[in-house]
């Protein structure tokens, strides 16, 4: 993809920032780019006050300092996000309200879920002034980690994964991180699913995101510890206008499933697909929840189908307070007496989902019997 002029003024915004002074000309060879483009470059950025030129070279404004500080003196966080909306647009809310709470500015770059274009977005918010940063990579295939996340290692200043976690053994395992044990979110469903008296639920899911693996691989691990034989493979789920024939598939494997006897209940990533899926399910004469005991995962609109559906629901909100709660404390310098240097140790945060119990499932849970 092309790179646009606005992130090629964060790259140059953000080596001017780490260097202090660079000459024009090795700015036009780190970017990339011909001298009269970096030149170019240079002007507007310094007509903005945004860099200082003198003699061939430019300058970060020493009124700047390293990084800018709000009017209240707090610190400044930058927080990169693959989307606004949906499952993110909490996590922001949550990033916010902590960081207004604390005293700190909240600055956001979106990156619509363009791995490639992560890092520039990274350097943008540095060189807007944030001191340390909660980064969201746009990560949607499981190679993504080891192939767009090195960058992130080699970053200045204190960071903080959000929802994500680098590949095994890659220098991102020892960073801070903050996210949701999707596992255990997993495991809250089909454990209710059982008592309800279902054998092993179907999962229809996805596998476009760091949740829907993580979802996937939550499946496998309930179904051992609940010593559930799973008969029924996962079945791949998109949305019906991105691929209607593998979504037109996922149904009629959910139907035959059912009609068949070998399941009577399904756990469906996402809320969107659940939706689409149950509105389909009943076209093909597979009803929920007289046919079919349904959870959905995420819990964004799963209470506004017709039938509104039980959902696993993420502590979106909680963790984007937490992240942004984490990196205001690292950035205080804060000590830790039990630390051999003094630092506190690095911390992986999981937080554990909720299951909300709406229509879908049918009747509750019985309860236990006790006595003689």
């Amino acid at each position: 993809m092309r790179e646009g002029a606005a992130e090629r003024h964060d790259r140059l915004l953000n080596l001017v920032r780490e260097r202090g002074t660079v000459r024009v000309s090795d700015l036009a060879d780190r970017l990339g780019v011909a001298t009269v483009t970096a030149r170019r470059d240079v002007e507007v950025l310094a007509s903005r006050g945004l860099l200082e030129r003198a003699h061939g070279s430019v300058s970060w404004p020493a009124d700047r300092g390293p990084a800018g500080t709000p009017v209240g003196g707090g610190p400044v966080i930058g927080m990169l996000a693959p989307a606004a909306a949906y499952y993110f647009a909490e996590v922001i809310r949550g990033a916010h309200e902590a960081a207004a709470r604390l005293g700190a500015r909240l600055i956001l770059r979106v990156t619509d879920y363009r791995a490639e274009d992560d890092a520039a977005h990274a350097a943008g918010l540095l060189a807007a002034g944030a001191q340390g940063l909660l980064l969201a990579p746009s990560w949607t295939e499981p190679d993504h980690p080891r192939r767009y996340g090195a960058w992130i290692a080699g970053l200045p200043g204190e960071k903080v994964l959000v929802e994500r976690e680098g590949a095994p053994g890659s220098p991102l395992e020892g960073l801070d991180r903050v996210g949701s044990d999707h596992a255990h979110g997993v495991l809250l469903a089909v454990r209710h699913l059982v008592r309800l008296g279902h054998g092993a639920p179907m999962l229809v899911a996805r596998s476009d995101s760091p949740t829907a693996e993580a979802v996937r691989a939550g499946y496998a691990r309930a179904l051992a510890a609940l010593g559930l034989a799973g008969t029924e493979p996962p079945v791949a789920s998109v949305s019906a206008d991105r691929d209607p024939a593998l979504f037109e598939r996922s149904a009629l494997a959910v139907r035959s499933a059912v009609r068949e006897g070998r399941a009577s209940a399904v756990l469906v990533h996402n809320d969107e697909e659940a939706i689409r899926l149950v509105r389909r399910l009943a076209e093909l004469g597979v009803r929920v929840p007289e046919d079919l005991a349904l959870i959905t995962y995420d819990d964004e609109v799963a209470a506004l189908a017709d039938t509104p559906l039980s959902a696993v629901a993420p502590p979106k909100r909680e963790v984007g307070r937490a992240a942004a709660e984490l990196l205001v404390e690292r950035l205080s310098g804060s000590r830790y007496p039990g630390g051999g240097d003094g630092r506190a140790p690095r911390r992986h945060v999981a937080l554990l989902p909720t299951l909300r119990v709406r229509g879908s499932c049918g009747r509750p849970a019985p309860e236990p019997v006790t006595g003689a």
